[in-house]
This record gives C-alpha cells, structure tokens and sequence, in this order.
C-alpha cells in the first residue's frame, strides 16, 4: 500500500475505509493545525463551528484533515456503519469525501468516554492544514482498535476477544502498537517524530506499558491515556498519534 495525495487539502492520506483513513501527513509548503474544544461540541454543531474557524482562517474546506469524536456508549456494528453514513455526509458536502468511490482522506478517532459520557456523538478536536514554510513535517495518526478495520465483520478478527486479563491487554496492545507503526512507516515516519500519543482503554496497562509502550519509543514524550472505550462493541483497547506543531484549545 502507498499513501495518495489529496491536493486540495494538501495532504497525503493512506487509504483506509469508507469513514476514515488511515492517517494524513501535510505536504511540503504546508503545517496541520489541531484545535480542540474545552468542552465536546454535538456532531452537527462541531461541523457548523468547524465550518466557521475554517473559513475564517482563510482555508477551503477541503482542509480538514482530521478529527477526533466523542460518543456516549460503543456502537454495535450496524449502529457504527449508519452512523459514520451520517457523519460522511457533511464530509462530502465539504468536497472532502467522494461519494462515488467511497474515498475519504481524513484521519479520525471515535472514542466512549467511561465517566462524563456526552449525550451524544460530540467533536473533541479537530485539525486542518495551512500553508507554512520551513515547518517541520506534521502528521495525524487515525485510531485503531485490536481488529483490523475493512475486513467486514470488526468481531471476527478481535484480539483475544473477551480476554481484558493482563496478558490480554499485552497481546491487544501489541497488536495496536504494530498497526500504529505500520502506519507511521507508510507516511515516512517512526515513533521518533511522535510528539503525542494516546491510548484509549478503561482496563489497567501499567503491566504491559514500561515493555510493551516504553520500550518501543511510543512514550518519548509521555503517554495520555483517556479512560474510554473503542467505538465497536467487543474492542477494549485503542491508539492514535500525532506530530502537530501548532495546538490550541477554544471554548
């Protein structure tokens, strides 16, 4: 697999599923930006705001590159696929994603906070590209659970599915790590280049994390851990990273 550009963005994505892609680095001349909301914004209110911090800004739609989701309870898989239609939506309003070969450029986490659930899918953050010279290369790695997203059915490719023990938790860990550096390589990057990185679980990692996290050089800069749960029923153990050089948190 090689990445593809998205040039009315400018960014690189590596292709994924029909919801999000794999991740999305900017391309030379350009900086990704990332804004998060002191407080989650519901779904269409988040795009409605988005809409206008963009514009504002002077960037096209086309530049939302990436973004990370709040949902009150993980989804089954019927419920994850007619909610990502919705949320595509816009998406192809913007011009971002196109409808017609189900190709969508834009990195994304969704995650269910365990304690403060929002009452509904909510945007966190969320980030797009502007033009920058001699700017350090940025990047967005999308999350990824213990199952391989594409391959259908999320349930019959789970990581020792149920197994939330502390070898468990190692051995979905591991997997997700390998994803994350899958990924990193695809867009020219390594662990090295992280500046941010999270897990998302609300089952103990301190077993696995000086081994399995540390160790590796997925914790350079620290490790955020967010006690929530993947977005898919049965999936208790998730990631994303990030290099982005400029960062604010709004109201």
């Amino acid at each position: 697999m090689s990445t593809e550009v998205f040039a009315p963005g400018g960014y690189r994505y590596i292709p994924g599923v029909f919801q999000y892609s794999g991740g999305v680095a900017a391309q030379p001349g350009f900086g990704i930006e990332r804004i998060r909301f002191r407080r989650p914004l519901p779904l269409m209110e988040g795009f409605r705001r988005i809409e206008a911090i963009i514009a504002d800004a002077g960037r096209p739609m086309t530049s939302f590159c990436a973004c990370e989701l709040r949902s009150p309870e993980p989804f089954s898989e019927a419920g994850f696929k007619a909610f990502n239609e919705h949320y595509v939506g816009t998406l192809a309003d913007w011009g971002v994603y196109d409808p017609s070969r189900k190709v969508n450029p834009v990195a994304r986490s969704n995650v269910c906070p365990e304690v403060h659930k929002p009452a509904e899918p909510s945007f966190h953050a969320f980030a797009f590209t502007r033009p920058a010279s001699e700017v350090a290369p940025s990047f967005v790695i999308s999350g990824s659970g213990e199952a391989p997203e594409g391959r259908g059915s999320y349930g019959k490719f789970i990581v020792r599915p149920g197994d939330t023990s502390a070898e468990g938790m190692r051995d979905k860990a591991r997997a997700v790590l390998g994803e994350m550096e899958r990924r990193l390589r695809l867009l020219g990057f390594s662990w090295r280049e992280v500046t941010a990185a999270q897990v998302y679980t609300v089952y103990p990692v301190h077993s696995f994390l000086a081994d399995e996290i540390v160790r590796r050089g997925a914790a350079e800069h620290g490790i955020s851990w967010h006690f929530c749960r993947p977005p898919v029923k049965g999936l208790d153990y998730e990631m994303d990273c990030r290099h982005v050089g400029v960062e604010h948190v709004i109201d």
